[in-house]
């Protein structure tokens, strides 16, 4: 998780240390300080003491320095591997790493009728898991003062402490305005919109990890929240896409959502809006009535709840995208067909949003994300999209399945808590 391509000791030190003005004129241009030095060695690019001296241009003793205080904070360590050619000359150096063990996150991805929750490493490993059914509509109070409680159990099963907690990413099913982390105008989730999510998450975690000491995580934890698709597309372009600059995933489950990663950052728009592909209005939903209130959603005729209901008229009970799933592992005959059949309608939108982005992969994922609902995106995505559109693109399958958000989450907190600019913030914090 972040730390990705191989240690890049031979790039000259002048273009490398252009990139990093461009990127923070103010500070790297002249002095990279030890945010920029954790930076190069998590993203593999120089991954020795000589390596980063040749790359940011700073002296022995200043790169030294400014490593001291990432190793006491816990944050560096020196690799067991073998030493490392010095790219200045003299005896080999040894390689220094992102110590992942020191702290570790824990994530969520609630649905509209389930939960998953994990805990991970900073490395984006997970070290123990839960899920449980929800009801998304039974508002958020009860909902997060539930997913807190999940959360200590988790701490307690792994044997981790409170303290130990970083941050925690949480994926929902809805926009979400990325500056204050509240939802905006849910149409699947009542009782959300605009309600405090950061807060309370945090405080129900601070209660469940409370002990008679009174220690237990702080009420002030930082807590990241995303529109799940968005994290999904995300956990899946960083772990098995990280060389793909334009990524599109659509995830077809209860509901309907995109995610857009563009330069390895999560595409949002102005308030949180974009990848609501769900309520673009198709013909054929003309007369049908979507959870948002307007009639011709393309959630309304192809999502898993319009395959649900109209499996349910037929005579095949089903209430939710899971059940739909359910019944195509079956190798249900009515699934099959009105799965494809969604997938047809899901094709032609993508065909647009394939030629509007123009990405090297387009993936599907959600409980209608099987062969029958991928033949029918194909035939109306290659059918619609212009040729220029698709000559490079690939159409694919999730391969992080049910634990994409939680991977996205988990890598989001982790990008947010080590980004060079809040560093230097952290140490002081830390008192190093």
């Amino acid at each position: 998780m972040g730390a990705g391509g191989a240690t890049d000791v031979g790039t000259a030190g002048s273009a490398t240390a252009r990139g990093l003005a461009r990127a923070e004129p103010s500070r790297s241009a002249r002095h990279p300080g030890p945010g920029d030095l954790l930076h190069l060695v998590r993203s593999g690019r120089a991954t020795t003491r000589g390596a980063l001296q040749q790359v940011t241009g700073l002296s022995r003793a200043t790169v030294g320095q400014r490593l001291d205080r990432l190793f006491r904070a816990g944050w560096l360590r020196e690799g067991a591997g073998d030493p490392v050619e010095s790219p200045l000359g003299g005896r080999p150096s040894i390689r220094l790493e992102f110590d992942d063990a020191h702290a570790v996150v824990l994530a969520a991805d609630l649905e509209t009728r389930h939960a998953r929750a994990a805990l991970l490493t900073l490395g984006g490993e997970i070290v123990a898991e839960r899920s449980w059914p929800l009801a998304i509509e039974d508002g958020p109070d009860a909902v997060l003062g539930d997913l807190g409680a999940r959360f200590g159990e988790l701490l307690r099963e792994s044997g981790h402490p409170a303290a130990s907690v970083c941050g925690i990413g949480l994926a929902v099913p809805g926009p979400v305005d990325s500056a204050t982390g509240r939802v905006v105008q849910p149409p699947i989730m009542p009782g959300w919109d605009g309600y405090d999510i950061r807060g309370r998450l945090a405080r129900a975690l601070a209660e469940e990890t409370r002990t008679a000491a009174g220690a237990g995580t702080p009420a002030d934890l930082p807590v990241l929240v995303d529109n799940d698709a968005n994290l999904m597309a995300y956990g899946e372009q960083r772990t098995h896409y990280p060389a793909c600059s334009a990524f599109a995933l659509v995830k077809v489950s209860t509901g309907i959502g995109a995610g857009v990663v563009v330069d390895g950052a999560v595409y949002r728009g102005i308030d949180g809006g974009a990848g609501d592909i769900g309520h673009i209005r198709v013909p054929e939903g003309t007369d049908t009535l979507c959870k948002c209130g307007s009639y011709g959603c393309l959630a309304a005729v192809a999502s898993g709840r319009a395959v649900a209901r109209r499996l349910t008229e037929a005579g095949a009970p089903a209430a939710s995208g899971s059940d739909v799933r359910a019944l195509l592992e079956a190798g249900d005959p009515q699934a099959v067909g009105l799965a494809r059949e969604a997938g047809r309608h899901v094709g032609e939108v993508l065909a647009t949003v394939v030629t509007l982005l123009n990405p090297g992969v387009l993936m599907i994922a959600g409980d209608l994300a099987g062969t029958p609902f991928l033949t029918g995106v194909r035939e109306l995505l290659y059918q619609r999209a212009l040729p220029r559109s698709t000559a490079h693109l690939d159409v694919v399958t999730s391969r992080l399945g049910e634990r994409a958000a939680l991977i996205g989450a988990a890598t989001l907190v982790v990008e947010h808590l080590y980004a060079p600019e809040r560093v230097e913030e952290r140490l002081a914090a830390l008192g190093v």
